[in-house]
């Protein structure tokens, strides 16, 4: 029997000379606003996508006019740090370059769309002279890693943040691709030979996604990542962290052995093992994941196939000593702690509801205003949160008036005062510049939690949070699998609804209605709602209810996802 052949992206990053390619000559090409597909494919490596407007496809196909094309860039900002400077020149950047939007994505970056072709360069060298960058925030490598943002849950959150930072610096690639097309770094010599020591010259089979949380909150999803760790906090110190290794989202429709699945935790290791072990943990999946189908090259799926065991010992081999037993921990829920709080040095920080991520001035709440003007005086800083949210974070005792001053002056000082299932929304950009996009999620979620609303209020659930998620396509770019609802777009105005998930985050949903019409959404989760409302057993959440009174089959692991589908509810009622 012949070796199965390695997917097309393979070849193409051995043949790109470590992610240059053909990039800088196509973006020298004004013939086109677009680019080849295998220069959109290695653009990827440098935190750059190629969309299109695909609002406007069809009257520009009726003119026999090209797509509308454009550029999506996205920023790393490890733990979702940012300082006021770096948040004003976003901010400028949004307008100068992009379409007047700040995208906060559920990893804790920036993202910029509608960049054109001829401000790409120009747009990632202001990035990058604003002590940022975009390498290595999308393609086949670790991308922005993620950080519990939430200073007052933990005196040891400045450790976990450098934690966040030190892995970050040691996984990004080493390629001096980046800076010679962006930067106008000087070239290697032809004589010179380039090295990727972690990565090796076709990078990771596919992306890889690391977070740190620290307990009670799962605010950045660990079991959704192929490497976590979790901070073990004793007598208010960091002795450590739980390594949890394996999850992963996304799926093909109809597509089984495909699935979504949750991270195993490992093993336990001390801080100054912590950049060790994910750089090991990078190398065992560089090693052995999946070169020859994209579809199954994910880390979850080198564990599913060769076992968790496996995976530790190998682990252990490549480390030299093995990880210690797992220390006891508990998570309570994965949202924001809203408005305004105070840690135990006295210092103050307010986390703001932002609507599907998107910080724009609309409808007359001009935020995007408000928050330039909080940017100009703020001497702290900005933390973005892993559920599209914004923390205007260390405000001290003297600058705390003004800045709430600002923030009633804006219309922003009652973001949360909104209903709990609002606030623990989540949606994908989506349509109209996703390209896998198959229905609305950002621009469609807020108009359905409005109706659920009206029944919430009838059914006295207003204040009850419930995890709500919903995204364009089965990639699982929101998190959707842990929601305890959850909306997957399966065509356009159509889902695939989910119901069930761990308040926490640490239990899958499972498939409740397929293929449901979005004009059929309220009618069909409000008697469940309502039954939830009467029945609930005293601090039961949503999903654990659903499964209990039978809508749903609970399920932890991927491999049992699409097994034993209950198609329609009220099995016990």
């Amino acid at each position: 029997m012949s070796e199965k052949k390695l997917s097309v992206n393979e070849g193409l990053k051995t043949a790109s000379n470590y992610l240059r390619g053909t990039i800088v000559e196509e973006l020298a090409d004004l013939s086109t606003g677009a680019v080849s597909e295998e220069s959109n494919q290695l653009l990827k490596f440098h935190g750059t996508y190629l969309q299109d407007d695909r609002d406007l496809r069809a009257d520009r196909r009726s003119h026999k006019l090209d797509k509308a094309y454009s550029f999506m860039l996205r920023i790393r900002l490890p733990g979702g740090l940012a300082t006021p400077k770096q948040w004003l020149e976003t901010d400028r950047m949004a307008d100068q370059f992009a379409n007047g939007t700040i995208k906060l994505t559920t990893r804790q970056a920036f993202q910029l769309h509608g960049i054109i072709k001829t401000n790409l360069k120009r747009t990632i060298a202001e990035i990058n002279e604003a002590a940022m960058d975009t390498i290595a925030a999308c393609g086949d490598v670790n991308r922005n890693v993620m950080c519990n943002p939430n200073p007052h849950l933990s005196s040891v959150h400045e450790e976990v943040q450098r934690a966040a930072q030190a892995i970050s610096d040691h996984l990004t690639p080493q390629t001096r691709a980046y800076h010679e097309i962006w930067l106008d770094g000087e070239k290697l010599a032809s004589s010179e030979e380039e090295v990727e020591p972690i990565y090796g010259k076709t990078y990771l089979p596919r992306k890889f996604k690391i977070t740190i949380a620290v307990p009670p909150s799962n605010d950045v999803d660990i079991f959704a990542n192929d490497l976590s760790f979790i901070a073990i906090v004793e007598n208010g110190g960091l002795v450590g962290y739980n390594v949890a290794v394996g999850g992963g989202f996304g799926m093909t429709h109809g597509n089984e052995a495909t699935f979504p699945r949750l991270a195993d935790v490992i093993g336990f290791c001390t801080p100054d093992q912590v950049v060790d072990v994910a750089e090991k943990v990078v190398l065992v999946q560089r090693d052995f994941g999946d070169r020859t189908d994209r579809k199954h090259a994910r880390l979850k799926y080198t564990i599913e196939d060769r076992g968790v065991d496996w995976f530790k010992a190998e682990l252990n081999k490549y480390l030299g000593y093995d990880l210690g037993e797992v220390r006891p921990y508990e998570f309570t829920d994965n949202g924001d702690r809203y408005g305004w709080t105070t840690d135990e040095r006295g210092v103050h920080h307010f986390t703001l509801f932002v609507q599907g991520g998107r910080v724009v001035d609309d409808h007359g709440y001009p935020m995007r205003t408000g928050l330039r003007e909080i940017a100009k005086v703020h001497q702290g800083d900005f933390r973005l949160t892993a559920n599209q949210n914004l923390m205007i974070a260390n405000v001290t005792d003297e600058r705390r008036p003004e800045i709430e001053a600002m923030l009633e002056k804006y219309g922003m000082h009652r973001s949360h005062e909104r209903s709990a299932l609002r606030l623990a929304s989540i949606a994908c950009v989506a349509l109209p510049t996703c390209g896998l996009a198959l229905a609305e999620a950002e621009r469609y979620l807020p108009d359905v939690i409005t109706l659920l609303e009206e029944k919430l209020e009838s059914f006295g659930l207003r204040h009850d949070a419930i995890t709500i998620r919903m995204t364009g396509c089965p990639n699982g770019c929101g998190r959707p699998y842990v929601g305890e609802i959850a909306f997957i777009g399966r065509g356009p105005n159509r889902y695939n609804l989910y119901l069930g998930g761990g308040h926490a985050g640490d239990r899958l949903n499972k498939l409740y209605r397929q293929d449901l019409p979005a004009d059929e959404i309220i009618d069909t989760l409000s008697p469940i709602l309502e039954r939830y409302a009467k029945e609930r057993g005293e601090g039961e959440k949503f999903g654990d209810f659903v499964i209990r009174t039978g809508y749903v089959v609970a399920t932890r692991q991927g491999s049992d996802f699409h097994a034993n589908i209950k198609p329609e509810a009220l099995a016990n009622a």
